[in-house]
């Protein structure tokens, strides 16, 4: 059964060609794939807007759930009708969603939401076209996606944020934490202190999937990891990480989740000490990239550093070196600061590098749990990565903007990068600071 959160439609950017798009009559309506995305004609027999469908069955509509259908589209001539509905995919093809738009020969973006009165797992995205003459419709992606907490990403029960205020419930913060921050969905992080990798993972993704949820997991346990800085440790040897990642993997069955793939570890990749320790990086890296591909429900994104790091040119080749083409996914900006805007920008530059490089059609989350007065300070200096103060909570875990396809919390607020900055001598990297915690959400 197709989805019930996240995105509802599959190959949404029409990377496999066709797959999972119908078409009625061929008499009526062809569709083949063409430059960046698809190529749908209508014939002189298809004069009314219903003659000529297309689109996608098996979408699962929730009652009461909110839904955002975008698209971008041009034609073949000016003033072309198009028919946008999302339904009941059988008889009697009830709309959730009816909208007829007129098309120019430019790409444009339309995005329309709505709240679902549907309830089933027979829904239907179609397109309906038809007029005197034949006419094309290129489309370069087609998204359906909820944003309802019920159907969203899963908020984590156990996180540090929340552990904090069961110990505290009567401390003067709680109420601020656990607003802006504890009911929130963010990501879990896994490494060497889970004592049984599989079992933890496997426990946290089937609450998800229970809760009719997507998890957020980050997987942090590379050898040598973070190359000996505030985070240090990870896997013992290399054999160590392999089995690791094999039991990681395997925790994840056959449900869906959302894997940020060992931050900072292939953008520090050059700043290890030998070429022996630099190819085992890459080789490592590549072993968890395929082991989460071969997952086709886990979208795993290889973590690409951030906009002031390396140019994205050359976090494109350690990314290469790293295995991205298995996964097609990176994350940016992870544990760091940068506006949202910027970085969406560098994520572009990375994926436009990626391409030319010969791995196209790559996707990109950005980490927004701490970005939202941007990382510079008020002299115009970049701050320092460590738990710096003026910091502000960015935009929650949501569908993605410019070019990203989520925005993510992935460093849980409040969670300390370090014995750093304005942290408490007591919060080493990854400890739980109702301090932190506040200054964030007041933005000091």
């Amino acid at each position: 059964m197709a989805g019930m959160y996240g995105d509802l439609i599959d190959n949404p950017d029409f990377a496999n060609g066709t797959t999972s798009w119908w078409a009625g009559d061929p008499a009526m309506v062809t569709i083949a794939p063409g430059p960046g995305g698809i190529d749908v004609t209508a014939t002189t027999d298809a004069v009314n807007l219903w003659d000529a469908p297309f689109g996608q069955d098996n979408i699962v509509l929730r009652k009461g759930a909110r839904y955002t259908l975008s698209f971008t589209v041009r034609a073949s001539q000016a003033a072309t009708q198009l028919r946008v509905q999302v339904g009941l995919g059988v008889d009697p093809w009830t709309p959730a969603l009816d909208k007829t738009i007129t098309l120019g020969m430019s790409d444009t973006s339309f995005v329309y939401s709505f709240v679902s009165d549907l309830d089933t797992a027979a829904g239907q995205v179609s397109f309906q076209m038809g007029q005197a003459s034949p006419v094309t419709i290129t489309f370069a992606q087609v998204r359906l996606t909820t944003s309802t907490v019920r159907e969203g990403f899963y908020v984590d029960p156990d996180s540090n944020a929340a552990k904090w205020l069961a110990a505290n419930p009567t401390d003067g913060r709680a109420a601020k934490i656990h607003n802006s921050i504890a009911r929130r969905p963010g990501a879990r992080w896994f490494g060497d202190w889970n004592t049984n990798i599989q079992t933890d993972v496997d426990a946290y993704v089937s609450a998800a999937a229970a809760a009719g949820q997507v998890p957020i997991l980050a997987a942090y346990n590379m050898h040598w990891r973070d190359n000996g800085g505030e985070s240090r440790g990870g896997a013992a040897t290399p054999e160590a990480y392999k089995a690791w990642v094999d039991a990681f993997a395997a925790g994840l069955g056959d449900r869906p989740a959302i894997v940020i793939v060992e931050p900072d570890s292939l953008a520090q990749a050059e700043y290890l000490p030998t070429p022996e320790a630099r190819a085992t990086r890459y080789e490592l890296s590549t072993y968890i990239a395929q082991a989460l591909a071969a997952k086709p429900r886990v979208q795993a994104y290889l973590d690409a550093g951030n906009a002031t790091w390396l140019r994205p040119v050359q976090m494109a080749a350690q990314l290469i070196k790293g295995g991205v083409a298995a996964t097609r996914r990176i994350a940016i900006g992870v544990s760091n600061f940068d506006a949202t805007d910027i970085s969406c920008q560098y994520g572009q530059q990375v994926v436009a590098a990626l391409a030319a490089a010969g791995v196209p059609g790559v996707r990109f989350v950005i980490d927004t749990a701490r970005n939202g007065n941007g990382a510079m300070d008020d002299r115009g200096q970049h701050v320092n990565y460590c738990n710096p103060a003026g910091r502000r909570l960015g935009v929650p875990s949501s569908i993605g903007v410019g070019g990203a396809e989520y925005l993510l919390w992935i460093k849980y607020p409040g969670d300390s990068d370090g014995q750093c900055g304005i942290a408490p001598v007591d919060t080493p990297a990854g400890t739980f600071s109702p301090f932190l915690a506040e200054r964030l959400i007041d933005g000091t």
